[in-house]
């Protein structure tokens, strides 16, 4: 079957099941969340979704996957289960306006391998609270794992009778760049999840898309923070997953009078250090980037690997109690210093800051190499610092005292939103600078009603000084 058939025969099912969708009440559309969430966070389908994935792709860790899955699923849950999605919304009585939600119909989604076993999840629950229908297209690398997750929701549904086309994949078989961009194509709208160069293929489709965009968190540690309590944060971002999420921490900038006490630090949290200039350094270097400087691509097997297999692939002696990687760059920043760009693994760049107006222009640098718009961090009690910071970074979110990893898509600790898709605003190319939500794929009508007319009067809008004033 050609690939215009095939995804044609799909958004037929799913528009199909999404009108049936549409004639759903609020109580309806709970009582299918509270489902797909409840047996969703099952053990018995946690862990085998978790270790299909990681012997799928052979990435990642299969018990952080597994408790993954449960706090997104159910972090997603909690914070959409009293929203109302139907009907009206939003009343202003002041300007007589009502505003109406609406699905969009059926959307398209594009699926990353580095979270290849929540993201399905999470995008399953916003078309069904959205009353959409969703076509999922996996990585190939997560095909089979997506399949599987999609057909567990699908039961769910017909348990509850309602309509399993409303979540559909792609089939193992058909997964292809070729078939993913006719999907992006044949939809309503198109959410998608991964690196830069996909979210431009969505944008570039035709359809209405929304995306994010590509991370490579740097925080910056004060005077004043906790040395072992920041190590210990990082540790267990940069250890989670393997450091699949493109929020955890891809560098760390240090004042200068602990710099030594905060390797000390990472060292007790169990990191192995790689010093400037060093033969260690230069051979993670070719490692992690092997075509480097003619082309500054990450080694496919590098991304979410354990410690112990890039230390084998790099020939380097390390320890098997240690945790991460910790290796210095205080060269410089940019193209020619690939370490201060992202990595995906357990490998942290620390770079050394003279006082926090460095430190901010150290970490400018960082994000505008890589990760525009993204996120990033600070350990500190100085709330001065805090504010200067969030006024100067163009990022999408910045996190105090946490472990980017675990916190920047939302967490029982934060407040942010739980998500699986975070956008990066127009510094990172994306329309939107938030975690995107089940509101980020709906429409509203506006119903306004007429009052009397209140236009004030001139002296009551501007300064007398202005209003003399001639030209």
């Amino acid at each position: 079957m050609e690939v215009k058939q095939y995804i044609e025969g799909l958004v037929k099912r799913a528009a199909a099941a999404q009108k049936i969708a549409e004639g759903h009440d609020q109580k309806r559309v709970d009582e299918l969340t509270a489902a797909v969430t409840w047996f969703c966070i099952k053990e018995d389908f946690r862990r085998k979704a978790a270790q299909m994935l990681v012997d799928e792709s052979g990435m990642g860790v299969v018990e952080h996957k597994f408790m993954k899955i449960f706090n997104k699923a159910k972090g997603v849950y909690v914070q959409m289960k009293d929203d109302i999605s139907v009907g009206i919304v939003e009343t202003d009585e002041k300007r007589q306006l009502v505003k109406y939600v609406k699905p969009m119909g059926v959307l398209g989604a594009l699926l990353p391998i580095t979270n290849g076993e929540a993201t399905p999840i999470v995008k399953a629950l916003w078309a069904l609270k959205t009353r959409n229908a969703i076509i999922m297209a996996p990585h190939p690398k997560g095909r089979d794992t997506c399949k599987f997750v999609v057909e567990y929701v699908r039961s769910v549904l017909k348990k509850f009778g309602a309509p399993e086309d409303l979540v559909i994949c792609i089939d193992p078989e058909h997964v292809s760049v070729e078939t993913s961009n006719e999907l992006l194509k044949q939809v309503d709208f198109n959410v998608a999840t991964g690196g830069t160069p996909m979210v431009r293929v969505a944008y570039s489709s035709g359809t209405p898309s929304i995306g994010v965009g590509t991370g490579n968190a740097t925080t910056y540690i004060d005077t004043t923070a906790n040395l072992d309590e920041a190590a210990d944060k990082i540790m267990r971002s940069k250890t989670f997953d393997n450091a699949s999420s493109c929020s955890s921490e891809n560098s760390a900038v240090v004042h200068k009078d602990i710099y030594d006490a905060m390797i000390a630090a990472f060292e007790k949290a169990g990191a192995f250090i790689i010093r400037d200039n060093s033969e260690d350094k230069a051979k993670l270097q070719k490692t992690i980037w092997p075509e480097w400087p003619e082309k500054n691509v990450l080694n496919r097997d590098i991304p979410a690997a354990n410690i112990g297999k890039i230390a084998q692939l790099a020939g380097i002696a390390i320890p098997e109690d240690r945790k991460f990687i910790v290796v210095e760059e205080n060269g410089g920043i940019g193209m020619q210093y690939p370490f201060t760009g992202e990595k995906l693994s357990v490998v942290v760049t620390l770079i050394k800051a003279n006082d926090f107006d460095d430190a901010l222009n150290k970490m400018e640098a960082v994000v505008e190499y890589q990760g525009k718009g993204h996120s990033c961090g600070i350990h500190t009690t100085n709330n001065d610092y805090v504010n200067k910071m969030a006024l100067r970074m163009k990022v999408g979110r910045i996190l105090v005292n946490q472990p980017h990893a675990l916190g920047n898509s939302g967490n029982w600790f934060n407040g942010i939103p739980n998500t699986m898709s975070l956008g990066c605003g127009t510094w990172g190319h994306n329309s939107a600078s938030h975690n995107l939500t089940w509101r980020d794929v709906v429409n509203f009508t506006t119903v306004s009603r007429p009052f009397e007319p209140n236009q004030p009067k001139d002296e009551d809008l501007f300064p007398e000084e202005l209003r003399n004033a001639t030209l």
